[in-house]
């Protein structure tokens, strides 16, 4: 006769569920504790711990250091803010500033639903080698996405034949990371919808404005 108190196999958490479901919780953890107006810098690893209901044991089975923790963190809260980028720089650019600006719109949504761990993220890249690291890596792989469709619609055409894909890659990437950071860094009274529209706007003219003129 079947145990009634054990949980058959196969209705058991895998373990990548199981650290899915834990990372997740310490996300939410880390960015109420950062929304409270702690510095990441000054959240003790037993605090984080605790808010996300888990041992100390179990945090650094997961998370040897806070750096690596932040890390991880970030990985999670970035995937759908990249994620929009990434789909209008892979699709038809047939409708003018619409779909570049409902990609930064939904990378304003997304920067805003995680500010205060993405403010971190900023503030610690600075000092700590392997948050910088791997933040660096991060936006270097976009920016090669970003150069390799400027290099193809430049063969096609489509922008003009002066523009230089490496560098405008570097342009646009560092344009929209840094507005990024100063628009959430602190109140400036501007409306996500106005940033979106200003940024996206500025992004196809660097890219399609001087498309009709000759080298």
């Amino acid at each position: 006769m079947p145990s009634l108190t054990r949980i058959p196999r196969s209705a058991r958490k895998s373990s990548d569920d199981r650290r899915v479901e834990f990372e997740r919780r310490v996300l939410s953890a880390v960015e109420d504790l950062l929304g409270d107006g702690t510095p990441y810098t000054e959240l003790a690893v037993q605090r984080i711990a605790a808010a996300s209901g888990a041992a100390r044991s179990t945090f650094y089975r997961y998370f040897p250091d806070k750096s690596s923790l932040l890390v991880r963190m970030a990985e999670l809260a970035t995937a759908d803010l990249f994620a929009a980028a990434e789909t209008w720089w892979r699709a038809e650019h047939t409708d003018e500033q619409a779909g570049v600006v409902a990609a930064i719109a939904a990378m304003i949504s997304g920067f805003r639903a995680h500010r205060y761990l993405l403010l971190a993220l900023s503030e610690v890249s600075a000092y700590d080698r392997a948050v910088a690291r791997y933040w660096r890596t991060r936006v270097a792989g976009f920016a090669e996405l970003v150069c390799t469709r400027l290099d193809t619609e430049r063969a096609a055409g489509r922008v003009a034949p002066r523009l230089d894909p490496q560098s405008t890659a570097l342009v646009l990437t560092s344009m929209v990371e840094r507005t990024l950071t100063v628009a959430f860094a602190s109140e400036t009274g501007i409306t996500d919808e106005e940033l979106a529209a200003s940024l996206g706007r500025a992004i196809w003219l660097v890219v399609y404005g001087d498309a009709q003129t000759t080298a």
